[in-house]
């Protein structure tokens, strides 16, 4: 531990680069990652979540122009991860966008984005849970058991909220407090399990890891080729419905990207493996960009597939208003649909890709399609969950919250009460809310972080030029701007309680941290830590991906 005086003023103190460097190269990472092996782990990082969970959202808000959002969305990250990855380079430790931010704007702004990437992780989790818990009530549906929908969605519960609150009882929405739900519990279940496997400190292997991005890829894979050749056309047709977006409602293709956002969550593992990487200059963008063509030109495939075979344009009310995604209105109309006996709207499905495949002819692949999504899911839940733990861990560790989370079990040597707080807020979520709304207020978290770090990059550029950068983001000045705005636009396009959720949360930050945090920082005590060097703190990296050498392996003792 070393000491030093903290820098005075509301964005003086920054954390030492210097220290948190130190860490870093104690760590002496060996160089091995080709740009093959960065594309793949940037493939299995990404594909298996939003494409699963997040289709019949983005057709409700954009119907077939959905393509479209894919490429947005695709861009926006695109940009953002190479700032990301400049970052990821110098600083390759615990924290991800809340350290840089750290070392580069202050402790103030670092204190917001770990308090935003709650939002991201936690939320993320959720959203993907309530996509397992779909996936799973589904298969269970096809295979002749019918879970209670009263325990299977919350339908019904947010129905009776939004009377309470005042709405209008129309009719589809009084359909939604007589056929929904009050609870998630097959997501509750989930974030449990995965909670405990946290604490317990299990982690995937490679080889597991490998197995599940064989397994998403095969059932998506299966899809294209079942249903591209038999699109008709006609189902293109209008194809932006809602035209470029509405910045009050979240629709428009626009809108829909902002959703579709969170199937790209996972590409950052690219950047982070920067430190690994052999000649990083040159392979991290071929590994980032080449991971994101692929995966779009999947998401595009699986998308035209879904759509052409069945359609994909978005329900409205009886009176022709459009109905949100998830909300209790839009429920009970897609309830109404199908007790009418006409066939179920892709827009209403909550297992869209498995539900196209039975449509068309294909139940038996389509439930395989299902059970795929079933098997992988969960280790996405536990990916983000691993990732929110270890953020508010490093945030406990540099005195912005309460000693306690720091707290590492004497057995499992894990972050368990930090684990057990972030488990209990997205079991929570996951029980209550639908997964459009999970998705879209983990988005908002999501953009303010990587706008964060597409700002330091810059103002690191300007206040030390010199430090060495295993990896420079190219064309910086046009690059980062364009992370910044797309980041701003997308936020922009998402629904106001989304953008509204954001705020909330951030204020409730700012209190905390005003009243808490600050008056207890290490930093502004003059503390400089290096946290990752304590012997009893938890493993601070995600667990090896495919294409990284196996600890003890010929190919790891090969290593320069």
């Amino acid at each position: 531990m070393a000491t030093a005086a903290a820098n005075g003023g509301l964005f003086g103190r920054v954390k030492s680069l210097d220290a948190i460097l130190a860490t870093a190269k104690k760590q002496g990472l060996h160089r091995s990652l080709g740009a093959f092996q960065l594309t793949m782990l940037g493939v299995g990082a990404v594909i298996g979540t939003g494409i699963f969970v997040l289709t019949a959202v983005a057709a409700q808000k954009a119907g077939p122009g959905m393509m479209l959002s894919f490429c947005i969305a695709g861009f926006v990250c695109a940009v953002a991860a190479l700032c990301y990855s400049e970052l990821a380079s110098m600083v390759p430790v615990a924290g991800s966008a809340y350290t840089y931010t750290y070392a580069v704007m202050g402790e103030l702004l670092a204190w917001m984005v770990g308090w935003a990437l709650v939002l991201e992780y936690a939320l993320g989790a959720s959203a993907v849970a309530v996509g397992w818990s779909n996936h799973f009530v589904g298969a269970l549906a096809d295979s002749g058991i019918h879970f209670p929908a009263i325990i299977s969605n919350a339908d019904g519960l947010m129905a009776k909220v939004t009377l309470a609150l005042g709405g209008a009882a129309t009719p589809d929405l009084m359909t939604a407090v007589q056929s929904g739900g009050f609870i998630n519990l097959p997501a509750i279940l989930i974030v449990l399990a995965v909670t405990a496997l946290l604490i317990k400190g299990t982690t995937e292997s490679a080889m597991v890891n490998a197995v599940l991005v064989v397994v998403k890829l095969v059932a998506l894979t299966a899809f294209i080729f079942l249903t591209v050749p038999a699109m008709h056309s006609a189902n293109f047709h209008p194809f932006t419905p809602t035209g470029f977006g509405n910045l009050t409602s979240g629709t428009g293709y626009v809108g829909a990207a902002a959703s579709i956002f969170f199937a790209y969550v996972g590409f950052d593992a690219v950047s982070t493996a920067a430190e690994e990487t052999i000649n990083p200059q040159r392979n991290v963008p071929i590994g980032l960009i080449g991971s994101l063509l692929i995966c779009t030109a999947i998401y595009l495939l699986v998308a035209a597939g879904a759509i052409g075979t069945i359609g994909a344009q978005p329900v409205t009310s009886a009176a022709g208003a459009f109905l949100a995604p998830g909300s209790p209105e839009m429920a009970g109309r897609c309830a109404a649909i199908i007790s009418s006996g006409a066939t179920e709207p892709l827009v209403c499905s909550k297992h869209a890709l498995v539900h196209v495949l039975q449509t068309i002819g294909y139940p038996k692949i389509g439930w395989l399609v299902g059970l795929a999504a079933i098997i992988a899911l969960p280790s996405v839940v536990l990916m983000m969950m691993f990732g929110q733990t270890r953020v508010f861990f490093t945030m406990a560790r540099d005195g912005l919250l309460p000693a306690s989370f720091a707290k590492v079990h004497p057995r499992f040597k894990t972050p368990y009460v930090v684990t057990a707080v972030t488990g209990l807020f997205a079991l929570v979520f996951a029980g209550l809310l639908p997964v459009g709304s999970l998705a879209d207020y983990s988005n908002s978290g999501t953009l303010f972080a990587f706008a964060m770090v597409a700002l330091a990059v810059m103002v690191l550029r300007v206040k030390d030029p010199t430090r060495k950068r295993s990896f420079r983001t190219p064309f910086v000045w046009v690059v980062a701007p364009a992370a910044i705005i797309g980041c701003i636009v997308l936020y922009a396009a998402l629904d106001v309680t989304s953008k509204l959720v954001l705020v909330g949360w951030g204020g409730i930050g700012l209190i905390v941290y005003f009243l808490y945090s600050r008056k207890r920082s290490h930093v502004g005590q003059g503390i400089f830590e290096v946290p990752e060097l304590d012997p009893d703190a938890p493993p601070m990296s995600v667990p090896p991906m495919p294409g990284a050498p196996a600890p003890g392996s010929r190919a790891e003792r090969r290593k320069p």
